[in-house]
């Protein structure tokens, strides 16, 4: 059973695998970073200084200047501005993956390319075959 455990965990795809949600988890504070930052500024600029992240509807007592406020206070709120910037933050890491994925399947078919064309054996050319039969009309 252990020598089966460690022949799965020693497979490429389980590595790969690990490794990727490694880097996510890295990669996801990079782009929340990038939203919180740098785009929800910019988007609160173009929309007239609104901040999606503290947009919150109060559903109990009481009035909260923030939605931090409100949840330290223990009210319940409806947080759609988190879900705004939940959805930018997805959008934006998928639209990062994508053209990961894009550049990673550049690059193999490339690679697939140059394997292909050193694999398969140099002929003879145009010339070479019309001298070979002028040749052989000679004769």
């Amino acid at each position: 059973m252990i020598k089966e455990f460690k022949d799965f965990i020693a497979k490429g795809n389980v590595m790969d695998m690990a490794v990727g949600i490694i880097i996510g988890a890295a990669f996801t504070a990079i782009v929340t970073s990038l939203v919180a930052d740098l785009i929800n500024p910019i988007i609160g600029v173009v929309t007239g200084g609104i901040d999606f992240s503290n947009l919150f509807v109060n559903l109990g007592d009481g009035d909260y200047a923030s939605l931090a406020a409100a949840r330290d206070a223990g009210a319940p709120v409806f947080a759609y501005g988190s879900f705004i910037t939940a959805v930018i933050n997805f959008l934006i890491i998928a639209f990062v993956v994508f053209l990961l994925v894009k550049m990673v399947n550049r690059v193999k078919d490339a690679a697939v390319k140059k394997e292909e064309a050193a694999a398969v054996p140099a002929g003879p050319t145009e010339i070479d075959l019309l001298k070979e039969i002028r040749d052989s009309l000679k004769r």
